[in-house]
């Protein structure tokens, strides 16, 4: 399966997210890091600002990494809806601003 995920590596949830995926090996890893390029962050951008499902994140004031795209084009932020295993437990983290964790 082909996926394709945007994120940051200053995002702990998307290092995490990453270092799964990579370690999945029916999955095809197209990692697309939002702060290497304006290009990248401009292709991210189109999907926050004109997709439906960043609505309630974009409500919420948050982000909306890590971003997920599977090669069916269903979209996602949480790729563990689509693997065969548990989703860990989150704690909260230093990229968000209220400190519960949630990019």
């Amino acid at each position: 399966m082909k996926i394709t995920m945007y994120g940051t590596p200053i995002c702990t949830e998307c290092v995490a997210a990453k270092a799964k995926l990579e370690t999945c090996k029916e999955v095809e890893l197209d990692y697309r890091e939002i702060t290497k390029s304006t290009a990248i962050l401009k292709e991210f951008l189109s999907y926050r600002d004109h997709d439906e499902i960043f609505a309630p994140i974009m409500e919420e004031g948050k982000i909306g990494i890590p971003f997920f795209i599977l090669e069916n084009n269903t979209k996602t932020f949480d790729i563990y809806e689509f693997l065969n295993e548990e989703k860990p437990v989150q704690t909260a983290d230093s990229c968000s601003i209220d400190g519960k964790g949630q990019c």
